[in-house]
């Protein structure tokens, strides 16, 4: 895969109105917990470790003879904590964890004294890896987390040794550069302990963004050759997005990048083309922001048709020569097409095309409809969402489980668009708990059951 840069925001947040707000939408981002310098955000981060802390100091082991009062005093500290942090981040940080990789850097000090739970309790917040000093090796076994999840972070250049032992509790190894000749420093100290023990992680180098130029960055990505990438300390939408046009190629004359524009779904609604500018731009603003050929020059999404996007992430392809905009349309009509559908195909299809009629008619369908029913009486929608779930799970031959599961799929659609929620959303909400490493046993719940059994029965009673 192509290895382009993304930002660390170690002294500027990307909160809302700063100039760092859409510089995460590369994809991945580095944040410094306490980089908000504000009180409010230090007195939060703190506030989640200690939470964690306290988390850490319950014992539910099997001699206690209070086990079963800790364990959901240990839980109730657990999600409580989880919660802190995806505020903290969300919110105070401005990061969306559901779409965007997020690294934390955590200090030895907290993973140790909550026994690693920190790194877990932000893992479960959402972020895609936790970022540990690489020369503690007790800090990093604390965290008790899987490799892959784990990034080993040295402030300047280890010895090989230290590499290999970090390696071995981490899969990805970062280094903090802060000077260099040319872009051959960079890739000697991102490959050389790679040669020397094998290819068992990947490299990352931290460098401040002032320090290099876009055509460094560049000659970085195609010499690393998919084992290693840069991140920018602090970076402008300028270096960063030249930067990561740099590690792009094109085979078009007019030097354009052939753009796929997405639904957090990853369905698409339309071609285009960027530009570098027109990279940049998007990272300034957070929008979808295109190259126009017709009119030379950049194209901001929807200010003249007022159809604009938000953008959530830049992907580049396989062979570095295409783009993806992963956005979320809006405007008074949910169309990027100029002949006002949702895509450049037509009318979408699917479940696509149930949420949009459902929207429709939530507010036009006529009396005595059935949909209409549904959105009124919210007793029948709950019946009807039980009772076809029963029918799914008995289902057995393929085509009665598809036939069950598009009925579920109904009603729960129904239920989504009176309470105003898209599969964007449910999407978003999926992604997240992807990112969880701490997983519930899964135990049906037998209130829930006596309740469904209670609705089956009635309706049974009533046929």
């Amino acid at each position: 895969m192509t290895s382009v840069p993304y930002p660390t925001f170690a002294n500027v947040p990307p909160v809302v109105g700063s100039t760092a707000e859409a510089l995460s939408a590369v994809g991945k981002c580095r944040i410094y917990p306490l980089t908000s310098k504000s009180d409010e955000g230090a007195t939060e981060y703190r506030a989640i470790v200690a939470k964690c802390v306290d988390q850490s100091k319950v014992d539910d082991s099997k001699e206690n003879p209070d086990r079963d009062a800790n364990k959901k005093l240990k839980k109730k500290l657990m999600k409580e904590g989880v919660a802190m942090a995806k505020s903290f981040l969300e919110n105070n940080l401005g990061v969306d964890v559901s779409v965007v990789d997020v690294e934390i850097l955590v200090g030895n000090d907290e993973i140790l004294s909550s026994s690693g739970l920190i790194a877990s309790c932000f893992l479960d917040a959402g972020c895609d890896a936790i970022v540990v000093d690489g020369a503690s090796l007790e800090a990093l076994d604390a965290t008790k987390l899987p490799k892959e999840r784990l990034v080993a972070h040295f402030d300047g250049s280890p010895s090989s040794e230290a590499v290999e032992s970090a390696c071995e509790l981490a899969s990805t190894i970062s280094f903090l550069l802060k000077e260099f000749g040319s872009a051959d420093d960079v890739l000697t100290l991102m490959q050389g302990d790679q040669e020397k023990i094998g290819d068992k992680y990947q490299s990352v180098v931290q460098i401040d963004a002032n320090s290099i130029n876009a055509e460094v960055i560049g000659q970085i990505s195609k010499g690393c050759k998919g084992k290693g990438t840069i991140t920018l300390i602090d970076p402008s939408a300028t270096q960063l997005g030249m930067g990561y046009a740099a590690c792009m190629r094109t085979d078009r004359d007019d030097g354009l990048f052939t753009t796929v524009v997405c639904t957090r779904s990853n369905e698409a609604l339309g071609l285009v083309y960027s530009s570098k500018e027109s990279i940049v731009a998007a990272l300034e603003c957070g929008r979808g922001v295109y190259f126009s050929r017709s009119r030379n020059g950049l194209w901001r999404k929807g200010d003249t048709s007022g159809h604009y996007q938000v953008l959530h992430r830049i992907d580049v392809d396989c062979d570095s020569d295409a783009l993806r905009f992963t956005v979320t349309q809006r405007g008074d009509v949910v169309a990027f097409c100029h002949l006002n559908t949702l895509t450049c195909w037509g009318e979408p299809r699917g479940l696509r095309y149930l949420e949009g009629t459902l929207k429709q008619r939530l507010s036009t369908a006529p009396e005595g409809s059935y949909t209409k029913r549904l959105f009124d009486d919210e007793k029948l929608l709950r019946d009807k969402l039980v009772e076809e779930a029963q029918e799914l799970s008995e289902a057995e031959s393929k085509q009665h489980v598809a036939e069950e599961l598009a009925d579920v799929l109904y009603f729960a659609m129904v239920r989504a668009a009176k309470a105003g929620v898209s599969i964007d959303d449910a999407a978003v909400e999926l992604d997240k708990r992807a990112r969880k490493v701490t997983r519930r046993k899964g135990d049906s719940k037998a209130f829930r059951i006596a309740a469904g059994d209670e609705i089956l029965g009635k309706n049974e009673a009533n046929k």
